[in-house]
């Protein structure tokens, strides 16, 4: 049996208004065959970041085919283009506002396309609703093997930002930030191996970590692990470093949320100040 094709959504809409729904009638109006699935609608609204990081985690565990529909979109109804991008396994469609740039990132051969063939559009295209109207059609088109030169002109100044990166301070001091919260309170901090490695080793050395009001010198390999109330670092399933807590929530026991700064000294220093 052929494969359905598979369409993923990311959006900042929510569950509780239409604009979901109606995105998938569109698709399926097109594409009766293809299989719908929800990456994520709670995204921060108008939050660009959050968007890219949560499409940059989940979009390479699809089958090749895969078109992934991104729309965090502020600037709907301005002259930021609709652009379709395309690597060597997945498409993705979204606006031209920096949303794919973690994707963009990860990719190493990738090819963007301002899509202007209107004839691929709902008509009449609303002002506020692109998703609907662009979005979703031509997602629904690609899912359905249309070139993607049928849908406009490569481009090569698409919007692209580079995520926040650690900052080394001084000698075995990092300034760090928390870009997100999860659900569990979990903090997702942007510390990744290649930034401070000596944190991601089996054993790493003495350390702490300063976000807001708590001190971590303690690392897990599981939530489980933590003591009750304990605030710990962990590496999460994505390769970033964590700030955790066994069933609770970290961002409530330390006062710290999205944003927050994270202070990482390791070494002699960090082992003096656990010792006192």
């Amino acid at each position: 049996m052929a494969h359905r094709p598979i369409i993923t959504l990311t959006t900042d809409f929510g569950i509780n208004d239409p604009f979901v729904g109606t995105m998938k009638g569109v698709i399926l109006d097109i594409v009766p065959e293809a299989e719908i699935v929800d990456i994520s609608h709670a995204v921060q609204a108008f939050d660009v970041l959050d968007a890219a990081l949560i499409i940059s985690q989940a979009y390479s565990y699809y089958p090749t085919g895969t078109v992934h529909v991104v729309v965090v979109d502020p600037g709907v109804g301005t002259a930021r283009r609709p652009i379709v991008a395309s690597s060597d396994k997945y498409h993705f469609v979204a606006p031209d506002n920096g949303v794919l740039s973690l994707v963009y990132a990860r990719e190493e051969r990738i090819h963007v396309r301002h899509i202007t063939s209107e004839h691929y559009f709902l008509q009449p295209v609303s002002n506020t609703f692109h998703a609907r109207d662009i979005f979703s059609p031509v997602a629904a088109y690609l899912a359905k093997q249309v070139d993607t030169l049928k849908f406009g002109d490569e481009v090569e100044d698409y919007v692209r930002f580079a995520a926040p990166k650690p900052k080394a301070v001084e000698e075995n001091r990092f300034r760090a930030v928390v870009l997100k919260v999860d659900r569990f309170g979990n903090l997702m901090t942007n510390i990744t191996a290649q930034d401070v490695p000596a944190l991601f080793q089996s054993e790493p050395g003495p350390f702490k970590i300063l976000v807001g009001n708590r001190e971590v010198t303690e690392m897990r390999s599981a939530y489980a692990e933590g003591a009750p109330g304990e605030v710990f670092a962990i590496v999460g399933s994505m390769g970033f470093l964590e700030i955790a807590a066994n069933r609770g929530a970290a961002a409530q026991l330390a006062g710290a949320g999205k944003g927050s700064e994270v202070n990482v000294v390791l070494g002699g220093a960090a082992a003096a100040k656990k010792g006192a």
